[in-house]
């Protein structure tokens, strides 16, 4: 097994049309606006950027990443993702109910920070749980940033 490698997916319920969602999630260079693990967005050009983020642990990953597919009929944004971790992850935007949205986020990565490749084995568990906790605080926040 590599134990760098990671598959996560979580699901978002928000109560706000999909479209709103879709467009909230589109914008990321607005995602430090309202997603408190989202340090910094920056623009490098019309496809690609740099993003840090950290949330519960002490350490910041870095990473490029560049659109791969944005696909508003379909509700499919995906990016590459390189840097501190490779792979990908996708936004999946769909209806659910007669006014809410159910947005999937699902992610395939190899992480490459050094730090986090070290404390892969015995850290594992602590570093899906602190991924955990930025999603959720990124459910959250969105939630009540599409509610103004």
């Amino acid at each position: 097994m590599n134990w760098s490698h990671y598959r996560f997916r979580s699901v978002w319920d928000l109560p706000a049309p999909p479209g709103a969602v879709y467009t909230a999630l589109e914008q990321v260079d607005a995602y430090p606006r309202w997603w408190p693990q989202v340090r910094a967005v920056t623009r490098l050009d019309e496809n690609t950027g740099v993003v840090r983020v950290r949330s519960f642990l002490p350490y910041e990953l870095v990473v490029a990443v560049r659109e791969k597919r944005r696909a508003p009929e379909a509700g499919v944004l995906e990016v590459a993702i390189s840097g501190d971790m490779d792979g990908w992850a996708r936004w999946t935007v769909r209806p659910r109910g007669a006014d809410g949205t159910r947005a999937v986020y699902e992610q395939e990565v190899e992480v490459r920070k050094t730090l986090v490749r070290r404390l892969a084995v015995p850290g594992r568990p602590l570093l899906i749980a602190n991924h955990a906790l930025m999603m959720r605080g990124g459910r959250r926040a969105l939630a009540a940033a599409l509610a103004v």
